[in-house]
């Protein structure tokens, strides 16, 4: 275990021996425990044993350059800082390499000695600040914070402990969880632990978006690629470059368009529609399903190879009826971001208010939580959350009798609910009967289409659909 009394570390990577030796004598004179080596592999060997802290280096190097050891260093995750010397003529390339690769800074030659130094000492204080960044990223966990995932449960530790473990390396990762559990935010934590947390964090929701399009979002498009292709557009894959991919509703993915990601995923490659080249990749991707996959897989709506291939490092998320002693944190941090959207100044929710919130089933899990607590903090607008400020389902009197659904209403009365079940008379056609269940459905979610989906056995986009169709035929027969 290293201490505040472990010297810094500093590798010396330059295949000319003068300039390697007089470079390793200069720093072991600051102080720092210097290793050398002669070229970009030769340094590789030496990290197996020797954990630099900064990484001096040369570009032109036999065997491994200076760039292709960076870019190793890189792919690992978590590499020292990297201070590149450079030849006369070469800057362009040095600031190539602080660019993409991440190094820290350069020098040109011959090195200037106070100046190498200046750069290690803050070389040095970077790492420790990342570090420290990392060190309180990992407490915060233990006290029930994660990125903005809130939770001190045990289920949602175990989640934390998954996130931290898998979030330095590339693996592709699929979280699991039913809708409003917190996926996009689990895959942010994940981008924002990662090494690529500067690189862009791009997601798509494959549920949201017509077969004709989902494509064209992904892997994007050349001008005159498809009517309505009037200029060229870049997918996902290619705005997130270096960076992270979410792939939301996966399970909502045509089959078509899955054999063409399982590809991509593959070579690391993606051609635009239309396109006559491909394009390198670098994106480490993560996908999120509210579906078991697996079912899909037996119904032959989900390719079994491209599950296999996304489903490296599983994360699954507990509903909220599964951490309900998680509610009086969640609620605290949700009343910070109400404050702070719609500036109001409530401080807490009383205690009865806590004790409603903590027995109520939570279809809609953190995201019906979220919607509970921004209308309460408006109703409230300072002090503290009463019973008065909670839905009325919230204050007993959802018990009783309802009023017929909207089904029943839109459709003249021949539907008959009492809210739970739904009545419908012989003679109706089918279509009548299917749009007054749905209708009924989003009313049982409180129009929470991504739960009323699953609660029908249908896809989100066939949901949507439908309820554009019955959109369509009260504009008509208004007109």
């Amino acid at each position: 275990m290293e201490t505040e009394h472990t010297p810094t570390r500093v590798l010396v990577v330059d295949d000319e021996e003068s300039q390697r030796t007089a470079l390793a004598g200069m720093i072991a004179l600051w102080g720092y425990s210097v290793e050398t080596a002669t070229d970009g592999q030769d340094a590789l060997d030496k990290l197996a044993g020797f954990r630099a802290h900064v990484i001096v280096t040369d570009l032109n190097m036999p065997r491994m350059t200076g760039q292709e050891l960076l870019q190793r260093l890189k792919d690992q995750g978590n590499g020292p800082a990297a201070i590149v010397q450079t030849a006369f003529g070469s800057l362009e390339t040095a600031l190539s390499l602080i660019h993409d690769l991440g190094a820290f800074w350069f020098l040109e030659k011959p090195v200037q000695s106070q100046a190498l130094r200046l750069l290690i000492e803050r070389a040095v204080a970077q790492q420790g600040l990342a570090e420290h960044a990392e060190r309180l990223e990992r407490e915060l966990g233990y006290h029930g914070v994660l990125g903005e995932m809130t939770g001190a449960s045990p289920k949602m530790q175990e989640v934390f402990a998954l996130i931290q473990q898998v979030a330095p390396s590339r693996a592709a990762v699929l979280i699991t969880g039913e809708s409003g559990t917190g996926k996009e935010l689990a895959a942010r934590a994940i981008h924002n632990l990662s090494p690529r947390r500067s690189a862009p964090f791009v997601a798509i929701n494959c549920a949201a978006l017509p077969d004709t399009l989902i494509e064209s979002e992904l892997f994007g498009h050349e001008k005159g690629a498809f009517t309505g292709a009037l200029e060229r557009r870049a997918g996902c894959f290619e705005l997130a470059q270096n960076g992270t991919v979410l792939l939301d509703e996966i399970g909502d993915m045509p089959l078509g368009t899955q054999a063409k990601l399982l590809r991509v995923l593959e070579d690391q490659r993606v051609r635009r529609l239309g396109g006559k080249t491909e394009i390198q990749l670098d994106v480490r991707v993560i996908a999120s399903t509210n579906s078991p996959l697996e079912t899909a897989m037996r119904e032959g709506k989900f390719r079994e190879d491209l599950f296999y291939r996304l489903n490296v490092f599983p994360v699954p998320l507990p509903p909220l009826r599964d951490r309900l002693e998680d509610i009086p944190d969640l609620v605290a941090a949700l009343l910070a971001d109400m404050n702070r959207k719609h500036s109001t100044k409530v401080t807490e929710a009383a205690p009865a208010v806590l004790e409603i919130l903590g027995t109520h089933s939570w279809p809609g899990n953190v995201r019906e939580l979220r919607n509970v607590i921004e209308r309460a903090a408006i109703l409230a607008g300072e002090g503290t959350i009463r019973v008065e400020h909670l839905p009325p389902s919230f204050q007993g009197t959802s018990g009783g009798p309802r009023p017929a659904t909207s089904a029943a209403a839109t459709l003249g009365g021949a539907a008959v609910s009492n809210g739970s079940e739904l009545r419908v008379p012989v003679g109706s056609t089918i279509e009548f009967a299917e749009r007054a269940l749905i209708e009924l459905t989003l009313e049982h979610t409180k129009n929470n289409k991504t739960r009323a989906a699953e609660i029908l056995g249908i896809s989100q986009k066939t949901l949507f659909n439908k309820l554009r169709e019955y959109g369509a035929q009260n504009t008509s027969g208004a007109a």
